[in-house]
């Protein structure tokens, strides 16, 4: 099992938790930073997000992963998060992971993790590789999907009228909102919703791309294809595949997905 390193790492007038897992080679392969997803998808995906990063440690990659704010073990509550504070969480992540190792940078994002990655790559100094684990295409699209939990808890409650349209109010209101237990203020609300999963035109690079099914043989979806043909057309390499797993990041019980790890990592080897 490869050592890590647990440490807060200084971001305003705050702090995030961080774990790094450093190479176990001789030679240092590459710096990875993971992107966590959405609220309670991040929870859900702690132990796949770890086994991961275990893995690509022992493969000689370093691999840094961080609790954005408001999230986990980091500094302030949900509530208090915005989009642009997540983007300089991961500027920052990055600078970290530059004082230690020159190493190619990829930037491995997960739900709405892969939007965070590819919408804050034009921010840094250098161009990323990519790895997305069934990437959210669409800030907005998720948005709506997200809120669709509040009418669900709001039917079983018996008081499902208008649910929606009461949660687009109270944020239009300036006023946080609460779905599935987190309180969501109107900035992140508004920062996510203007997201698409679109390519950095200033950083051309490679991307993974992995999709996850639970059938065997299951093919990408068309909606999935039309963006990775835009990330091509932008000039990226695109090495796109379904793996066969569990939906891992919203089971009632925690899986794990070691086809997918051993993807992860024939991939991103694979990467010239």
């Amino acid at each position: 099992m490869s050592s890590r390193e647990i440490f807060f790492l200084p971001v305003g007038n705050g702090q995030r938790l961080c774990v790094f897992h450093p190479p176990q080679t001789s030679v240092e392969r590459g710096a990875v930073l993971y992107i966590h997803p959405f609220a309670e998808e991040m929870n859900k995906s702690r132990r796949m997000a770890t086994l991961q990063s275990r893995a690509l440690a022992d493969a000689g990659y370093g691999v840094l992963q961080i609790d954005l704010l408001g999230c986990g073990d980091s500094s302030g509550d949900f509530s208090d998060a915005s989009w642009e504070a997540w983007r300089g969480d991961v500027v920052h992540a990055v600078a970290w992971l530059r004082q230690r190792t020159s190493a190619p940078l990829t930037l491995w994002g997960l739900r709405v993790g892969c939007l965070l990655a590819s919408n804050v790559a034009v921010d840094l100094q250098e161009r990323p590789n990519f790895i997305f684990w069934q990437p959210v295409l669409s800030g907005k699209q998720y948005w709506q999907q997200f809120m669709r939990l509040k009418m669900v808890s709001e039917v079983l409650s018996g008081d499902a009228k208008c649910a929606i349209e009461k949660l687009r109010q109270q944020l239009a209101a300036g006023n946080a909102v609460e779905v599935a237990g987190y309180a969501i203020s109107p900035i992140l609300a508004e920062g996510l919703a203007k997201v698409e999963l679109d390519s950095p035109v200033r950083n051309i690079g490679q991307v993974i791309w992995l999709d996850i099914s639970s059938r065997e043989g299951g093919g990408l979806a068309p909606v999935s294809q039309k963006r990775i043909e835009q990330w091509q057309l932008a000039g990226f390499k695109v090495n796109a595949k379904v793996v066969r797993s569990p939906a891992f990041w919203q089971t009632n019980e925690i899986e794990d997905a070691p086809e997918l790890i051993a993807v992860t990592i024939k991939a991103l080897e694979s990467l010239q």
